[in-house]
């Protein structure tokens, strides 16, 4: 018996007349490797030129921080990595995470309200979701319910351990729709909309401005005596005070955040709609032996238009009911803490996450984390569904952008002052799918110009490719 040393393995006992056929597989399999690596390397130097090209070389983002990384799944292979393991502010690419929650957690249906009975009525509580009188579902079986349950309710809020704004959340943008503040027992969208029409001109041909809002509010309004160029609702910072200023604008509708104090500002809208009023509990209201849930709309029909039009509201509503459902109350850090010692164990990079929706600048994640929670999307669930719930190209907050591509992509954009993400899935020309991650951060330039500049990175791959 003879013996061969391999560099990788170790010693192989052969027969001497096998010698020559051991060598030739040990040289086909070095070739193999060879060829493998320098293909890698050929793939890597080819993205490379794209990016720097398309993209790192833009003029605006000569200086900013960049993060790019592409996988392809089936290989288990990274094709291109740049600064992929540092971390950077996602913006609304943090939704991912919390969809990937929902996905998991919720089920077919939301939960829309928890109940009991004792001898005193029914003990309500919410469960975070955001769909109730929410002018997009026309479905509202908790109103029905609560309509129709003939006696008195009353709430508890001991769930609810959080506050009305995320941490590190703009304060100064409390005023605008995207930045509704959260609660356990949402209404309307947690917004007021306000409507001015111009009706004709009375005897002396002035326009006659009508305001109302949906729904009818009984808090105070203060109207500007004088006509402004654009209809705008201001909010007082921590009431429900709203100063209104007409304008020359045949029609105009506005959101505003109300402040939500708890569930008071919901029991106060919801006492009209239900017809009655709705007390909250007291420490002598014990609630009933047997917990019931009233469901309510297809958990899908919530993350779509979280992923579509970047919903702020219902990402944290839905990290927030992630939070009930796992843990019994609604708190960002506790959810957050168990969903990453659990379901995101092993992502590559432990990040900085605080909120459902990417609002804080807190939020710090890698490109390479995005792929492995994208790649863990594709392992837990239908690519029907996936594909479903991320838009393509052309479609939600990828209007006017990929319209070449169609359904060849779908992924989720991300934008704060400075910052602009995107994330996804794409199906190259040559029937490979791949999961990529672009990161940008401190940019110099318009954020249509970062846009444009990805676009013409992820397309060029996909041609190529």
């Amino acid at each position: 018996m003879k013996q061969i040393v391999n560099n990788q393995f170790s010693m192989i006992n052969i027969e001497p007349g096998r010698q020559y056929a051991v060598s030739l597989f040990a040289i086909l399999f070095i070739s193999c490797i060879s060829c493998s690596l320098l293909s890698s390397c050929s793939l890597q130097k080819k993205i490379s030129a794209s990016a720097n090209e398309n993209l790192l070389g833009t003029p605006g983002l000569r200086t900013a921080h960049i993060g790019i990384s592409i996988y392809e799944p089936a290989t288990n292979r990274y094709w291109f990595n740049y600064q992929a393991d540092k971390f950077f502010t996602p913006a609304s690419n943090t939704k991912i995470f919390s969809c990937y929650a929902g996905m998991k957690w919720l089920g077919d249906s939301l939960d829309g309200l928890s109940y009991t009975e004792n001898a005193n009525g029914l003990l309500i509580q919410g469960t975070g979701d955001p769909t109730l009188l929410h002018p997009d579902y026309k479905n509202q079986t908790v109103i029905s319910f609560l309509q129709h349950s003939n006696k008195n309710i009353y709430i508890s809020n001991s769930n609810w351990q959080e506050n009305a704004w995320g941490t590190g959340w703009s304060w100064d943008d409390y005023n605008d729709d995207y930045m509704a503040e959260r609660s356990a027992l949402p209404v309307y969208g947690n917004t007021i909309k306000f409507v001015q029409t111009q009706t004709e001109g009375n005897a002396d041909n002035k326009p006659q401005s009508t305001i109302y809002t949906e729904p009818e509010i009984g808090w105070k309004l203060n109207f500007s005596p004088d006509t402004a160029e654009r209809f705008s609702v201001k909010r007082n910072l921590n009431d429900n005070i709203f100063t209104v200023s007409a304008s020359k604008e045949k029609i105009k509708s506005i959101y505003v955040p109300f402040v939500t104090n708890g569930s008071a500002a919901a029991l106060e809208l919801l006492k009209d709609t239900i017809g009655s009023e709705i007390k909250t509990a007291t420490a002598g209201q014990a609630a009933g032996s047997n917990t019931h849930v009233i469901k309510t709309q297809p958990a899908d029909s919530v993350f779509k238009p979280m992923m579509h039009r970047s919903d702020n509201f219902f990402a944290e509503q839905t990290l927030l009911m992630v939070s009930n459902h796992l843990l019994g109350i609604m708190n960002d850090d506790k959810i957050i803490d168990t969903l990453l010692k659990t379901d995101f164990k092993d992502l590559p990079q432990k990040p900085n996450w605080v909120d459902g929706s990417g609002l804080s600048r807190f939020n710090l994640f890698t490109p390479q984390d995005f792929i492995w929670v994208l790649n863990k999307m594709l392992k837990d669930f239908s690519w029907q569904r996936i594909s479903t719930i991320f838009p393509a190209g052309n479609e939600g907050t990828l209007t006017n952008y990929y319209a070449t591509a169609g359904n060849s992509i779908h992924a989720k954009t991300g934008s704060l002052t400075g910052v602009i993400a995107l994330s996804g899935y794409l199906h190259t020309k040559k029937n490979k799918t791949i999961i990529f991650s672009v990161l940008v951060n401190n940019h110099q330039t318009s954020g249509r110009n970062v846009r444009k500049a990805i676009e013409k990175f992820i397309l060029s791959v996909r041609d190529a490719y």
